[in-house]
């Protein structure tokens, strides 16, 4: 039976809250049981990082951001969405450096990028998944 681990917290978006994040997604992956020191780890707290700063910076309509990291027995998914109504396109994600590293490394970890319209039609998440290699627990 696959495992699914979750965490989700919301975030004032200020800029402090990166580091807040980048930390909380530290304990988070830690608890998930990903080794500290790998490439993986490190991908996760860059990305959570660019993520939430994209979202301080852009996401002006909006009071907070949620967070939240799934792992399951083959993906670590990050999402982090906000409640402002503008859409990230795929221009918009190719063009800002910080959200091209965010690619870059999804795709160095056999994952991708997707943007996806809130639930209730406010807002929208950036959706960042990771194939975890083989072996991790």
């Amino acid at each position: 039976m696959a495992v699914e681990r979750r965490h989700t917290w919301t975030v004032p978006l200020v800029p402090g809250s990166v580091r807040a994040a980048r930390e909380r997604t530290e304990r988070s992956l830690v608890l998930f049981g990903l080794a500290a020191g790998s490439s993986l780890f490190g991908a996760a707290l860059l990305v959570v990082s660019e993520l939430v700063a994209n979202a301080v910076r852009h996401a002006g309509r909006s009071p907070h951001a949620e967070v939240t990291l799934t792992m399951t027995d083959h993906l670590l998914v990050i999402d982090v969405g906000d409640l402002d109504p503008r859409p990230v396109t795929p221009a918009v994600l190719a063009s800002g450096q910080g959200l091209r590293a965010v690619g870059e490394l999804a795709r160095l970890h056999a994952g991708d990028v997707r943007v996806e319209a809130a639930p209730a039609g406010h807002g929208k998440s950036v959706v960042v998944r990771f194939v975890l290699p083989e072996g991790t627990p």
